[in-house]
Parts: structure tokens; C-alpha cells; sequence
């Protein structure tokens, strides 16, 4: 199948449920492009990421997987140089434009990091500072707030007793899940995870996993993932992207098992069975 086709295929895959009903769309981009400089990152990136579901975002290294989440809550914005062409639609409006609240579009979609970031503050003010910004003016109900995140977290009972605790105590696994802890409190629809396990040990890694799976349905969870088995482990769908003619491209979307198992595209078929390209 050509390139066109295939893009064409993942169109017409992502606007339909299993049922064959309109899916609904919580992020669309079209003809999505970034240039850092003289450099094109992507381009021409037509995609629809479903409500409440996990979407794995995979291909080599240098074909624009990161440079894609970071447009959809526009931290691009903070790289001196970068250019986003085209449209992205959160819940049917665009987030371009100089009108936009950014503090309010980064609240609505989080972003995870490779690498854990907890302020250098005490576990307890890595919530509390947040909810506080957000206008939760009572610490009764930020406490109450944060409890929950932490909760939803899978980290409330590793931490209750000692919350006053510097969060750079933490093992590298549980500051990724106070990070994820961080970004829930402020109730985002959509979280970004930009290879959240690359600096774990196995078994974090395997607690994060988990709980990605946990939060499909209540969030939209993107994840840019090396890890082809992570990927066909906890996604719902799978995006791949691939270098061509010296840009990243979309190349097939699909359900996951659909991908790995039925891919439609030579380059999809090559990647997920582990052959070069």
C-alpha cells in the first residue's frame, strides 16, 4: 500500500467506533507540520485521537514522535525557532492562535516527561502548589484533592505517612507517579507521556504500565513509546510514524492489534516484526 492510501485508510479507521458508529474525537490535527529552524520535524499529519483511550505513538528514533505531543499542548511555543503549520482541534476548537489561555490548555492536557520532574519541594507542596495556582483557595480541599490524586496514582499508600518527605526521596518510579499524581489533580481530559518508563527499572516500569491501564476511560492517554511490547501491551491504538524524504510522516493508525498483527503498510509490517527498513 502506498503512503497515500494507507493515510487515507487511517482516516477513514479513526472517525469510526468498533461498531461502525462516528467515533468520538477528543484531538484532530490536520496537515499538522513543525520545523525547527530550516529543519522539518513532520508534516502533513492527519490524526484523531479518540476519547478515552490509549493511543501508542511508535517508529525509529528522529521521526517526530515527541515533536507531535509537544504541539498538542503547545509546548513548541517555548522552543526558540519552532513553526507549527496546520490545525489542532481540542474538543472541536483550536488551540492556535495568541487568544488561547496556554496556562488553561496545559492544565486540560498534561504532559509527562521521559525523565521524572518533581519540584525540589516536599511531596505534600508537589500537589498542594499546583491546586493553590489553580484557585483551590481552602487546604482542606486541596488536601482532599491531592489524597485523591495520589490515590488515583497508585501512591497514596507508599506515601501517606510521610508526605512531608522531599519528593526527590522517592525512587525513580514513584517520582514518575507523583508527576502523574501532579498532572491528575488538575483534572486534564488528555495526558501526554513522552516515553514515561526509558529511565525505569522493569518492575516500575510495570507498575506504570498498570497504571496507564487504569486510567483509559477516565483520560485520554497518548504514549510515545520505544517498546513495541509496551505498545501491544496497555494501547488501545497504535500510530506509526517514519522518516521520509527527511520529515517525519504518519504512516498507518490502527487498533493495535490490527497493526501488529494485520498491518497494512510494508514499512508498519517490517517495524512491529522487527526487521530493518
Amino acid at each position: 500500500m502506498n503512503r497515500t492510501a494507507a493515510i487515507d485508510t487511517a482516516r477513514e479507521w479513526s472517525t469510526r467506533d468498533a461498531t461502525g458508529n462516528p467515533a468520538a474525537a477528543i484531538i484532530e490535527t490536520r496537515q499538522l507540520g513543525v520545523r525547527y529552524g530550516t529543519q522539518t520535524a513532520l508534516t502533513g499529519v492527519d490524526m484523531q485521537l479518540r476519547r478515552g483511550r490509549i493511543t501508542a505513538v511508535i517508529g525509529p528514533s528522529g521521526c517526530g514522535k515527541s515533536s507531535f505531543l509537544t504541539c498538542l499542548n503547545r509546548l513548541t511555543d517555548l522552543i526558540p525557532g519552532c513553526r507549527v503549520d496546520g490545525e489542532i482541534r481540542l474538543d472541536g476548537e483550536s488551540i492556535s492562535g495568541d487568544a488561547v489561555d496556554l496556562v488553561a490548555l496545559r492544565r486540560q492536557v498534561g504532559m509527562i516527561f521521559q525523565k521524572p520532574n518533581p519540584f525540589p519541594l516536599s511531596i505534600a507542596r508537589n500537589l498542594d502548589l499546583p491546586l493553590k495556582e489553580l484557585g483551590l483557595r481552602k487546604t482542606a480541599d486541596r488536601r482532599d484533592r491531592a489524597v485523591w490524586a495520589l490515590e488515583q496514582a497508585g501512591l497514596w499508600s507508599e506515601v501517606a505517612d510521610r508526605l512531608d518527605a522531599p519528593a526527590l526521596s522517592l525512587s525513580g518510579g514513584q517520582q514518575q507517579r507523583l508527576c502523574i499524581a501532579r498532572a491528575i489533580a488538575l483534572a486534564p481530559a488528555v495526558l501526554l507521556m513522552d516515553e514515561p518508563c526509558s529511565a525505569l527499572d522493569p518492575i516500575a516500569s510495570e507498575r506504570i504500565e498498570a497504571l496507564i491501564q487504569e486510567l483509559s476511560g477516565r483520560y485520554t492517554v497518548v504514549v510515545v513509546t520505544h517498546n513495541l511490547a509496551q505498545a501491544r501491551r496497555i494501547a488501545d491504538d497504535t500510530a506509526l510514524f517514519w522518516l521520509q524524504d527527511g520529515a517525519g510522516r504518519l504512516i498507518e493508525m490502527g487498533a493495535t492489534a490490527q497493526m501488529f498483527e494485520q498491518p497494512r503498510h510494508e514499512l508498519t509490517q517490517a517495524y512491529v516484526n522487527g526487521r530493518c527498513c
